[in-house]
C-alpha cells in the first residue's frame, strides 16, 4: 500500500476497540484526516507518550484498501505543547478551538493559513505569550476572516452606516444577520446581545491586527468579557452545530470569577 507522510496536530482521539485509537489529524498539506493507529493503547514502542491532543507530529501513514481509514505507521514529536495539557484552563481553550477546526474541516480539504493559524495559537498559548482569554478571541476571529463568515464590525448589517459616525456607546448585534445594527436598523421588537464601542474597536483592531501586534494589545477586561461572550455565540451559530468543548470552557470560566 501506498505511504504518505505529513506534518499534522493531533485535534481528536477515541479508542477502538481493546487496543487501537482513531486519530484526527490536522495536517499542514493535506487537510484533515482520520488514521488508526494499531495497537496504540498498548504499545511501548511506536507510539507511547506521543499521540497526545494538540501536539504536532510527523507523521507516516498507509493508504488502505477500498474505503478504509488510512494507519498510522510512524509519528514523531515536533511540538509536545505539554505546558497546555499541565492546565486545565489552557486544555479547555485548546480543546476548544480543535473542536471548531474539527467542525469546519473537511477531510482532505486543504487550509495551511488555518493550519498555520492553530499552531500559532497553540504555541502561543503554551509560552504564555497572550492570556488564553485575549487569544481565544484572536484565534476565532482569525479564523472567521479566513473562512469566509466573519462579523460585520466597520458598518451596519442594515444601513451599512459606517459605526465611526455613530455618537451611542452601545451598538446591537445580530447574530443570524452576520454583525452589528445602528439604532435606526434595530426592530423594536428585537432583543439581542448588545457590544459597548470600546469592545467593537477591540474586535476590529484583532482583525486587521498581525500575531506581533496582537501580542501587545492590552485591552480591557470588560472588552475582553464581552468580546468572548459575543464570539463565542456567533462562532457556533455560523458553523451550524453547538460545540461540547464550549460548555465546560464557559463552567470552568464561571467557576474561577
Amino acid at each position: 500500500m501506498p505511504c504518505f507522510s505529513a506534518k499534522a496536530i493531533v485535534l481528536r482521539k477515541i479508542e477502538f476497540g481493546d487496543a487501537d485509537l482513531i486519530i484526527t489529524l490536522f495536517s499542514s498539506d493535506r487537510g484533515k484526516l482520520t488514521a488508526i493507529a494499531k495497537g496504540a493503547k498498548k504499545s511501548r514502542k511506536r507510539f507511547s507518550g506521543v499521540l497526545e491532543l494538540f501536539s504536532t507530529l510527523n507523521i507516516v501513514s498507509e493508504e488502505s484498501r477500498g474505503r478504509g481509514i488510512p494507519i498510522l505507521q510512524e509519528a514523531s514529536l515536533i511540538y509536545p505543547f505539554v505546558n497546555i495539557r499541565s492546565r486545565i484552563e489552557k486544555t479547555a481553550y485548546a480543546s476548544y478551538w480543535a473542536e471548531i477546526v474539527n467542525v469546519w474541516m473537511e477531510d482532505g480539504q486543504k487550509q495551511p493559513e488555518l493550519y498555520s493559524l492553530l499552531e500559532f495559537s497553540l504555541d502561543a498559548l503554551d509560552k504564555d505569550q497572550m492570556t488564553a482569554e485575549i487569544l481565544s478571541v484572536f484565534f476565532q476571529i482569525q479564523f472567521m476572516k479566513l473562512c469566509g463568515f466573519g462579523p460585520t464590525l466597520f458598518h451596519c448589517t442594515g444601513c451599512c452606516q459606517d459605526m465611526m459616525e455613530t455618537q451611542s456607546p452601545y451598538m446591537a448585534v445580530d447574530i443570524a444577520r452576520g454583525g452589528i445594527l445602528c439604532q435606526d436598523c434595530l426592530p423594536k421588537s428585537f432583543s439581542c446581545q448588545s457590544l459597548s464601542m470600546g469592545t467593537i474597536k477591540f474586535l476590529q483592531w484583532m482583525e486587521k491586527a498581525d500575531r506581533i501586534r496582537a501580542a501587545r494589545l492590552r485591552p480591557t477586561p470588560r472588552s475582553i468579557s464581552e468580546g468572548l461572550d459575543f464570539l463565542e455565540s456567533f462562532v457556533p451559530h455560523h458553523l451550524g452545530k453547538p460545540l461540547h468543548s464550549l460548555a465546560f470552557l464557559r463552567q470552568l470560566r464561571a467557576h474561577h470569577l
